[in-house]
């Protein structure tokens, strides 16, 4: 969908990967850093060296425009894939109180969170709010790239 325009997620292509806004947004500013290539890359290590710095190095970019743009007190970072085995990132930025009934005092990891809360279709911006989104977090970006 992003290589023939259609994907309204999409905010942005690097070098090594594609940045989208996530389209449930419980902890708002949630992104993904999906890495270009599919092909047998399911592990970090699968990447030689170069590509792998420069796809961490990237991501690191990423996650700060997200904070920066959602005003994140912390980032969360997964690369998980059992789901979709491919190499991207979650960007989950996060507030104190986030998962406010759900972890100690608010605070701890997303999965602490209901999933069938976090990816409810109440979750979803509207496309006022996805642009707003993707213009604030392309801005960051530009400004650290």
């Amino acid at each position: 969908m992003i290589k023939n325009g259609t994907n309204p997620y999409f905010v942005k292509e690097l070098d090594t990967g594609y940045v989208v806004i996530g389209d449930n947004q419980h902890f708002y500013g949630y992104t993904l850093f999906l890495y270009k290539a599919h092909e047998n890359k399911t592990e970090l290590f699968h990447l030689d060296v170069t590509e792998r710095m420069k796809f961490l190095e990237e991501m690191s970019i990423v996650a700060e425009a997200v904070s920066k743009a959602f005003g994140a007190e912390k980032i969360n970072y997964e690369l998980l894939g059992m789901g979709d085995a491919h190499l991207h990132w979650h960007l989950f930025p996060r507030v104190s109180g986030d998962i406010e009934n759900y972890g100690n005092n608010g605070k701890g990891p997303v999965w602490w969170f209901p999933m069938e809360k976090m990816y409810c279709d109440d979750n979803r911006p509207t496309e006022n709010e996805l642009l707003n989104m993707k213009q604030r977090l392309l801005y960051e970006l530009n400004k650290l790239l």
